[in-house]
């Protein structure tokens, strides 16, 4: 198995990742398939795995860098780390705040307050989880890095539990990762699409989402020294079947909740990861069919820039008015898609806003630009 098939995989794998994330993330309307729903509290659906796969891929892709770190010096990977975990929370800040600017009561042009914008988010949690598991990575080897992952589950588990509220600890509106952030942050600096002040992308609930990172890094390190053969890859897909098995049990105790990132969620996802990732290196490096890759790889290979795009350019569609209380995005949906259906024609907007987003990667990878964070 080449490195080049090897990155190739991971360049599917996170390129599936960002297409289904976009798609999922810009319905045209609010009549969406259930399977392109999150689960509204405890459960599952597909679209809960686009995230926790994301966490898992940036892991992935540090086993493949990590090694290039042995000829440099401490201080050389620390300012790196330190530098890419900063950058891509300020991305994610920044994203929040945008157009930067809103209208008054007056109708006056003013700078939107920064008292007002999310503090933390998806780019932030990608951020926070990459720069702890890098440390650990770095400081306390891959091994002792996975156990304290594992601890971080249990922790994660009892804290919830602990601090929670008495009736139901892992309620929405009782759980203790609420408390810590309306305690530091304060609601205005919350999420608010559930009608009220409540962070799917919490500090706490950030703790257990680090294993997912490390599990990536964990599978990709695992790959690269025994994925050359059926056994290897056998391996990792009873890996996968193993942590479907735990998560299923935990679930009982410990409800898998994508929201409040339980740590039956983060099995389910890494067990499900294991699998994904095992069929996809099993197509590209052990049948060699290569033909539907180069989509994904699109994708794969300017993956931040193109999620931050993607999420930047809905802003801009929702703020450029119409006329009649209406704006660019629901002009556009009403015009031209609406004619499908409700559900159906929801789902084209998704996937043609989705193809837009990848024609501009098709553009960059054409001109070799691949923009690293």
């Amino acid at each position: 198995m080449t490195a080049s098939k090897r990155f190739l995989a991971l360049d599917v794998f996170r390129g599936m990742t960002i297409c289904l994330m976009i798609i999922v993330n810009t319905p045209g309307n609010d009549m969406t398939f259930a399977p392109l729903l999150h689960a509204k509290w405890h459960g599952f659906t597909p679209t809960d795995l686009v995230f926790p796969s994301f966490l898992f891929a940036v892991g992935n892709a540090m086993s493949f860098v990590m090694p290039k770190w042995a000829g440099m010096s401490r201080s050389a990977i620390l300012t790196k780390i330190f530098k890419r975990t900063a950058l891509i929370f300020l991305l994610g800040f920044l994203m929040y705040w945008f157009p930067f600017v809103r209208f008054d009561g007056n109708h006056q042009l003013v700078l939107a307050p920064l008292s007002d914008t999310r503090i933390l988010g998806v780019l932030q949690r990608i951020a926070l989880c990459y720069g702890i598991g890098s440390l650990m990575i770095y400081f306390l080897k891959p091994r002792l890095a996975l156990i304290i992952s594992i601890m971080f589950l249990f922790l994660y588990w009892g804290l919830c539990i602990w601090f929670g509220d008495a009736a139901d600890p892992l309620s929405i509106t009782g759980n203790a990762g609420l408390k810590l952030d309306l305690w530091l942050f304060g609601e205005s600096h919350l999420y608010h699409g559930e009608g009220f002040a409540f962070d799917p992308e919490g500090l706490l609930s950030t703790l257990p989402a680090i294993a997912n990172v490390v599990a990536g890094f964990t599978v990709g390190a695992y790959v690269q020294k025994k994925g050359k053969d059926y056994e290897g890859l056998a391996k990792l897909l009873l890996t996968g079947a193993m942590l479907l098995f735990l998560a299923y049990c935990w679930n009982m105790v410990f409800p898998i909740n994508k929201k409040l990132w339980t740590s039956s969620f983060v099995l389910i996802t890494v067990g499900l990861d294991c699998i994904i990732i095992s069929a996809i290196i099993y197509l590209i490096d052990f049948k060699n069919k290569t033909q539907f890759t180069y989509f994904f790889e699109v994708l794969g290979k300017n993956p931040l820039f193109v999620y931050l795009l993607s999420e930047i350019l809905v802003i801009c569609l929702y703020i450029i008015p119409m006329g009649d209380n209406s704006n660019l995005f629901s002009w556009i949906y009403i015009n031209i898609f609406s004619y499908a259906g409700n559900y159906f024609g929801s789902l084209l907007f998704s996937v043609s806003y989705m193809l837009v987003c990848w024609s501009v990667g098709w553009l960059l990878d054409k001109r070799k630009i691949y923009i690293r964070v």
